[in-house]
C-alpha cells in the first residue's frame, strides 16, 4: 500500500524518485507510514497526503486541524480504542457516528466502534499527523494511564455513566432497573407500583395540567430520557429524569392506562383518567395514552382531554362573523355534507364537537363514528372504531343508517368506501359532518375526486368546506405595542392603506405567559360555501386555483385574510399568522 502511495505521488508530480527512495529509508528506520514520513521530511503538505488518501480509498477527506470536535462527541469513543486503531470520533447524527481514520479499509476497526458504542459508523479520511495532533489535543496524556485512563469497554462506559448519574434523594428503591429487558412482567408490574415512580408520574401528569399543556411527550434515547409539554401549540423541555427509571415510568404508565406491560414490541392505546381537587373541588381528566416503540425504548405520548377547555360556544372559537354564518347555515340544512380539514392538532375536534352541540336537540338523532372518542357529549350517541375487529368508519357508517339518523359525523374520511358511503347518506337525507386532511378549503374538492369520488356526487353533496388552523394567542398580561415597517406588513398581506394604519401587538413575557408572550390559542378559518357557480367548476374538472378564484370572488375570507384581521384586532402575532399560513 505504501508503493502504491508514493506511485501516485509520482504520478501526480508531487515528489520525485529520489525524494520516494529517501522517505523508504526514514520509514525503515523510524517505521510509520510512508505518507507520515513524506510530510515529516517536508517532501508533500499534510493536505496532499489527506487528499490522495481520499482518492485512493474512495471516501471523503478532512482536515483535522480545522475542525473542532464536540467534548460529548469524544467521549463516545475510550481512548485505548482510539490510539489502538487510529481513530478520531468527528460527530454524531442521529444514530451514525462520523469517524476519522488514517486506514477507512480497517474493517475490524469499525466494527468494534460499532459494537461498542451502538452507532453505525461512517469513516472519513485523514492524514496520519492530524490524527495523532488531534488524539493529543482531545484525550491528552489518558492514553495508557492506568486508573486516570478512559474505559476500555461498552459496559465500563455505561457503568461509569451511571455512576455520575444524579439519583433523586428518594429513588434509593429503584437502583436496579438497567436490567428491566430481563424481568418478567409480574416483577415489571411491581416495580412500577413502587412510590417514587408513582410519585413521579403523578407530577409530570398534574404539572401538564397545571401548566396548561395540551400533550406530554415522554422520550427515550441512548444516553437519555426528555420529556416535553406542548403548550398552545409548542413542545417545550421539561425535565431529563434519570435513564434508568425508563422503564418503571413506562411501566407505571401502561399499568395506569390498563395496557400490556409486557408487550414492547407493537404499539399500544390505552386511557386514564384521573380525578383531583381543583380549588376544592373534585374535577376529572382524561389522557389519551399512544405507546409507540423506538429504537431506545417506547416514546409514550398523553393527550390531556380536558372538557372544561371544550370551547362548545361557536362564537368564541375565532370565526368572522361572515364566515360564522355562512357555517351555521350549513350545519341547520337538513341534508348534505359539511367537510372540516386541517392538518393533526388544528382543532378540527373542537369545531365539529361545538357544531353538533349547536345542532342537538330533542328531536334529532346524533350519531358519531369516532377514533377515538375524545369527549363524552350528552345526548349523542358516539361509537369508537376499532379496526382490528372490522369496526371501521366505513362498517359503522353502514350500521348508523339502520338506526334511523338524522346527523352523522364521521371522525375522518381515510378512503374511497368511507366517502362513498358518507356522500350517499348526505344526498338520501342527511346531514354528514366530517373531516380530512387538506392545506385548504378548495384543495378538498380535488382530495375527494382523487379518492375516487365522482364529481357530480361531489357537486351535489358537498354543502360547505371549512379549513382552519391554530394560532397563539397573544397574553393579555403583558401585551405591547409592537411597530412594524409598513413593507413589512405589504409583504404579509395588508392593503398599502392597512399597512400604515395598523399597529400590531405582541406580549412582553410575563409569569402568566412563562415569558413567551403568549397565552392560550385562536382558531384561523376559511369557509368555502359551495355555491350553484362552484358546482358547475366542480363538474367540469376545475382545478383547486380556479375554484380558490372563484371563492374569494364570491366573498370567502382565505387563511391567510383570517390571521391578518387577528393581526388588526391585537389577538396574535404576524409571525404566528406567517407560521401557519401561505398568502
Amino acid at each position: 500500500m505504501a508503493v502504491r502511495i508514493g506511485e501516485l505521488l509520482l504520478k501526480e508530480k508531487r515528489i520525485t524518485v529520489e525524494q520516494l527512495q529517501e522517505a523508504l529509508n526514514h520509514q525503515r528506520q523510524h517505521g510509520g507510514k510512508l505518507g507520515f514520513n513524506l510530510v515529516k521530511l517536508g517532501f508533500v503538505k499534510d493536505s496532499d497526503i489527506t487528499a490522495l488518501l481520499s482518492k485512493q480509498y474512495g471516501v471523503p477527506s478532512i482536515l483535522l486541524a480545522e475542525f473542532e470536535i464536540d467534548p460529548a462527541v469524544i467521549k463516545l469513543v475510550p481512548a485505548e480504542t482510539a490510539q489502538k486503531y487510529q481513530i478520531v470520533p468527528l460527530a454524531r447524527a442521529g444514530a451514525t457516528l462520523t469517524i476519522a481514520m488514517t486506514d477507512p479499509t480497517n474493517v475490524f476497526a469499525m466494527d468494534d466502534i460499532r459494537f461498542m458504542t451502538g452507532y453505525n459508523v461512517e469513516p472519513v479520511v485523514a492524514s496520519e499527523i492530524a490524527v495523532l495532533e488531534a488524539l493529543e489535543k482531545y484525550y491528552g496524556k489518558a492514553v495508557g494511564n492506568g486508573a486516570g485512563a478512559a474505559p476500555t469497554s461498552a459496559l465500563e462506559v455505561a457503568s461509569k455513566a451511571l455512576a455520575e448519574m444524579p439519583t433523586p434523594t428518594d429513588a434509593a428503591d429503584v437502583e436496579v432497573l438497567e436490567d428491566l429487558e430481563e424481568i418478567s412482567a409480574e416483577t415489571l408490574a411491581k416495580q412500577g407500583e413502587e412510590a417514587p415512580i408513582i410519585k413521579l408520574v403523578n407530577v409530570l401528569l398534574m404539572s401538564a395540567i397545571q401548566k396548561g399543556a395540551s400533550d406530554i411527550h415522554i422520550e427515550p434515547y441512548e444516553k437519555e430520557l426528555r420529556v416535553r409539554y406542548r403548550i398552545d401549540g409548542v413542545l417545550y423541555n421539561i425535565m431529563s429524569p434519570p435513564l434508568k427509571f425508563r422503564d418503571a415510568i413506562t411501566s407505571r404508565v401502561k399499568i395506569m392506562a390498563k395496557l400490556d406491560i409486557s408487550e414492547k414490541r407493537l404499539p399500544q392505546d390505552g386511557r386514564i383518567k384521573i380525578r383531583f381537587q381543583d380549588n376544592g373541588q373534585p374535577k376529572d381528566i382524561d389522557f389519551r395514552v399512544s405507546c409507540l416503540p423506538t429504537l431506545f425504548g417506547e416514546k409514550i405520548v398523553m393527550r390531556l382531554l380536558d372538557k372544561d377547555k371544550l370551547m362548545l360556544d361557536m362564537t368564541k372559537l375565532g370565526f368572522e362573523s361572515e364566515s360564522l354564518t355562512r357555517f351555521e347555515a350549513a350545519i341547520l340544512k337538513p341534508w348534505g355534507m359539511v367537510l372540516v380539514t386541517g392538518p393533526t392538532g388544528s382543532g378540527k375536534t373542537n369545531t365539529l364537537y361545538s357544531s353538533i352541540s349547536r345542532i342537538n336537540t330533542p328531536e334529532t338523532n346524533i350519531m358519531t363514528a369516532e377514533d377515538p372518542v375524545e369527549f363524552n357529549l350528552m345526548g349523542i350517541n358516539q361509537v369508537q372504531v376499532r379496526e382490528n375487529i372490522g369496526l371501521t368508519f366505513a362498517a359503522a357508517l353502514r350500521s348508523f343508517l339502520r338506526q334511523d339518523p338524522n346527523i352523522i359525523l364521521v371522525g375522518e374520511v381515510r378512503d374511497f368506501e368511507t366517502a362513498e358511503i358518507a356522500i350517499k347518506a348526505a344526498l338520501t337525507g342527511h346531514l354528514v359532518l366530517s373531516t380530512l386532511h387538506t392545506n385548504d378549503a378548495p384543495s378538498t374538492i380535488n382530495r375527494l375526486m382523487n379518492m375516487g369520488i365522482e364529481p357530480f356526487l361531489v357537486a351535489s353533496s358537498v354543502n360547505l368546506i371549512c379549513a382552519q388552523r391554530l394560532v397563539r394567542r397573544i397574553c393579555k398580561s403583558c401585551v405591547e405595542p409592537s411597530p412594524t415597517p409598513p413593507q413589512a406588513l405589504v409583504q404579509a398581506g395588508f392593503s398599502n392603506d392597512d399597512a400604515k394604519a395598523v399597529v400590531p401587538q405582541r406580549g412582553r413575557g410575563c409569569e402568566k405567559c412563562n415569558n413567551t408572550g403568549y397565552k392560550g390559542r385562536v382558531g384561523l378559518y376559511e369557509v368555502m360555501e359551495v355555491t350553484e357557480e362552484l358546482r358547475e367548476l366542480i363538474l367540469v374538472g376545475a382545478s383547486a386555483l380556479e375554484l380558490r378564484r372563484k371563492a374569494i370572488d364570491e366573498g370567502m375570507i382565505t387563511l391567510r385574510q383570517s390571521g391578518l384581521r387577528k393581526v388588526k384586532d391585537g389577538v396574535t402575532t404576524i409571525d404566528e399568522v406567517v407560521r401557519e399560513t401561505v398568502k
